[in-house]
């Protein structure tokens, strides 16, 4: 039977527990149902070897089968990395209390685009931690690889669906994927264009879209 090879795009379902069988992410609706988990009801699509999930669970799909069932345990430096003492931090109160933020001890929030944790709030000090809440614990993984991936659409899809969370309009002309995006899109593109040509091959050009010109008119004359 063919095996996964790196750089292959597969359908993949999965789900992730800690050693005391805690799950804290799934796209198993059954599982997901446990810990009342909202998911996504579309396939979750990734190209291997290109670390669009946790990196030892990435290193693991290269020489597995389609359709079959796994479980992996991973060590803390392949799953979330081990806990690093200098990501716990004192951070004055009132940096919480200008976003209207009330911090309580063991609180998990979003501080400067991170997930933290708050270990304690006294007086006007605020202890948080930036380490990762899974960062040195083993992990569990179950998962299958639903199917191998072919057409260069579903393929362009996940890339950008991953990368940029957007669904894009575009057109692929042999070796090119022309995109027709507005124009605050394009750094994005153009940051991604390096990474889409490794993994797919193909160039993506930018078509700027053209306004309605007699609509812009219409709406500058009212």
């Amino acid at each position: 039977m063919e095996t996964i090879k790196k750089n292959d795009f597969v359908e993949l379902i999965f789900t992730g527990k800690t050693k005391d069988g805690n799950i804290f992410d799934t796209n198993v609706p059954s599982e997901a149902k446990k810990i009342d988990l909202k998911i996504e009801e579309k396939p979750f699509v990734i190209c291997v070897g290109q670390k669009m999930v946790v990196e030892g669970l990435d290193d693991s799909l290269e020489g597995k089968e389609v359709a079959k069932e796994y479980q992996i345990e991973l060590p803390p430096k392949k799953a979330f990395g081990e806990r690093e003492r200098e990501k716990v931090r004192l951070i004055p109160l009132n940096i919480f209390t200008e976003k209207n933020i009330m911090p309580k001890q063991g609180m998990v929030l979003h501080l400067d685009y991170q997930l933290v944790r708050i270990a304690s709030v006294s007086g006007g000090r605020v202890l948080v931690d930036f380490n990762n809440p899974l960062a040195g614990k083993e992990i569990i993984y179950e998962f299958t690889i639903v199917k191998k991936i072919n057409e260069d659409k579903e393929k362009i899809d996940s890339i950008i669906n991953y990368f940029l969370r957007k669904k894009l309009d575009y057109t692929l002309e042999g070796k090119k994927a022309i995109f027709e995006v507005d124009k605050s899109l394009e750094p994005l593109i153009n940051m991604l264009n390096d990474k889409f040509k490794e993994i797919m091959g193909v160039e993506m050009i930018i078509k700027s879209k053209v306004k309605d010109k007699m609509g812009d008119e219409n709406n500058s004359s009212q």
